[in-house]
């Protein structure tokens, strides 16, 4: 199996998180060959044409010719530090809101951050005199907002996990949280002021999310009519066969290979929070078995 091969194989049996990862990489590696080409020839500049039309602009008249940048600039990112944390923080906190609400859910959150920091990033520069005066020339790139969007929501539905880190120890998944938002809070006077107010619009997106698509109203039917648009239709495994006016369904006592990949796989899609209670017996009886 060539590399390819092995990195599309990779790319088609990973999860939501290893595929927005496995993107991301490819995006900064491109751009980086192609720079690093062109620049022996003197020819740069045509890169960074590219780039100015993917970038996101901070003015809104700008961003009228390139609409579509507010999706394209969550890939692009300054340099090898600036990717390597936040896909690092993207899979380390991502992972587990993907393992507990699916890939749909994944992909919401962190485009629709993505999305919701942009769009705060823009307002800024159009309100605050601290940031008026570079809004013609100001623009973001990065998957901050998206990432920060991810572990919002992830805080927010698991408040209580706690992670290890090095040097700390256990800290409970609320307070990192907590205290990445007073760091971008904070922050904002010195450096990248934008990019930090972007953050906290992403991470502002990932708490709603997680509250609303609980709340079981407008907001989390039109969040599911989303997730419905991308799903794949599941074909049952079950037969069933009518006989002298009642209905008979077939069903083994042990399960089988085929039936605990299918739940496996739709774990993998949808979360935990999914399964049935009858998948759920199945697994465990799958576990005791084997």
């Amino acid at each position: 199996m060539s590399i390819l091969e092995e990195l599309k194989f990779k790319f088609q049996q990973g999860n939501a998180i290893i595929r927005m990862i496995m993107v991301n990489v490819a995006v900064f590696i491109v751009f980086g060959v192609l720079n690093s080409l062109l620049g022996l020839f003197n020819s740069n500049g045509i890169i960074q044409i590219v780039l100015d039309w993917l970038v996101l602009p901070a003015s809104f008249t700008r961003y009228i010719y390139q609409p579509w940048s507010l999706i394209t600039y969550t890939f692009l990112h300054e340099g090898f530090l600036h990717i390597l944390f936040n896909m690092l923080w993207f899979y380390w906190i991502g992972q587990l809101f993907q393992q507990y609400l699916g890939n749909p859910k994944t992909y919401q959150a962190y485009f629709m951050g993505a999305i919701a920091g942009g769009l705060v990033y823009m307002i800024s520069y159009h309100v605050f005199p601290y940031l008026i005066p570079s809004l013609e020339f100001s623009t973001a790139r990065g998957a901050s907002a998206g990432v920060l969007s991810v572990v919002f929501a992830t805080a927010t539905l698991l408040p209580e996990y706690e992670l290890s880190l090095f040097l700390i120890g256990s800290v409970r998944l609320k307070y990192i949280a907590l205290v990445t938002l007073l760091l971008d809070l904070i922050s904002i006077p010195y450096d990248n002021p934008g990019g930090h107010i972007a953050h906290i619009g992403g991470a502002a997106f990932g708490y709603f999310y997680i509250k609303q698509i609980y709340a079981n109203n407008f907001l989390s039917g039109f969040f599911d009519w989303i997730e419905n648009l991308f799903k794949p239709k599941e074909k049952s495994n079950l037969k069933i066969h009518h006989r002298s006016g009642y209905m008979k369904v077939n069903s083994n006592e042990k399960p089988t290979q085929a039936e605990v990949d299918r739940i496996l796989e739709k774990i993998n899609q949808k979360g935990l929070s999914y399964l049935s209670d009858k998948e759920r017996d199945i697994l465990k009886n799958f576990g005791k078995d084997n």
